[in-house]
């Protein structure tokens, strides 16, 4: 797929503030549309290059089942198995992608071409935060306990693993003039002044009044309330009813119930093996 000059991509491995981030980018770099971003869905104006891998046939009939073979729903789970090197070509200018690709399986001349925004988040909360969507999205369709996740997530057998590898490949790059390379906690620690970093690297001047209004609309109760994440397609058998945690969580650094004692040590070994061999040193709350 042809890369474009002002395309801006966000690439993570997922559950690592995609969403948060995606909605940042696409405000600075629209002049702060807030009228848009309440009614177009940010699958709209920020899609997801490679959803269609996600969308096999099998849960394709299963859901048209399940909602009386409608016709309509019939064309939504179509379009969604349309893969985005067909649809995002398309696209007018400026695009926003997001991708969980690891940079290494994305046009190769990316980053020489685009600007490339990669978020990183500690494993330890991604881990907790990916079992609770594979949980929760019927597609994923987890049903064991978070221990055995963890093994799972530990042995790169969890979707875009193996985690350390993607995250390295951005950690690699951080120093292209193209690509800039956030930590999920700072924005957490220090949001107006990562907003104000992404808005440099955007060459989007924000002023100290903008700014205040953004880091506002960026709180993530705004962000489940007063922003279109997606659109209002309400589908049978898409999500798990009898799992109680939605799309959005809290978003903190650590704190998560899943890990007592034992798996917070495998944790921290995991951690150690892996950044033994580079200076990647995940924030931490002051």
């Amino acid at each position: 797929m042809p890369v474009r000059k002002d395309d801006v991509w966000i690439v993570t491995f997922p559950r690592s503030g995609t969403t948060w981030c995606q909605e940042l980018v696409w405000m600075l770099n629209n002049n702060l549309d807030y009228a848009t971003s309440a009614k177009v869905s940010l699958d709209e104006r920020f899609p997801f290059y490679e959803f269609n891998i996600l969308h096999h046939e099998e849960f394709h009939k299963d859901v048209l089942a399940k909602n009386d073979n409608d016709p309509t729903v019939d064309k939504i789970l179509s379009s969604w198995r349309v893969p985005g090197y067909e649809t995002i070509p398309k696209l007018p200018s400026p695009r926003h992608m997001k991708t969980h690709l690891p940079l290494s399986l994305l046009p190769q001349d990316l980053t020489k071409v685009a600007k490339v925004i990669y978020v990183a988040r500690n494993p330890r909360d991604v881990a907790a935060s990916y079992f609770h969507h594979n949980s929760l999205v019927c597609l994923h369709g987890y049903v064991g306990n978070f221990k055995q996740y963890w093994n799972y997530f530990e042995r790169d057998l969890v979707a875009f693993a193996p985690y350390f590898e993607h995250v390295k490949e951005g950690w690699n790059r951080r120093n292209d003039p193209n690509v800039l390379f956030l930590f999920y906690e700072d924005l957490i620690l220090d949001l107006p002044t990562n907003v104000r970093k992404v808005a440099a690297f955007l060459n989007k001047p924000i002023s100290d009044e903008d700014l205040e209004r953004l880091v506002k609309h960026l709180h993530i109760d705004n962000i489940k309330t007063a922003v279109k994440l997606h659109d209002d397609i309400p589908l049978k058998g898409m999500v798990n009813d009898n799992f109680s945690k939605g799309f959005f969580r809290k978003g903190e650094i650590g704190g998560n119930k899943e890990y007592d004692e034992e798996l917070l040590k495998k944790v921290e070994a995991y951690i150690e093996r892996h950044t033994s061999d580079c200076d990647i040193k995940f924030p931490t709350k002051k």
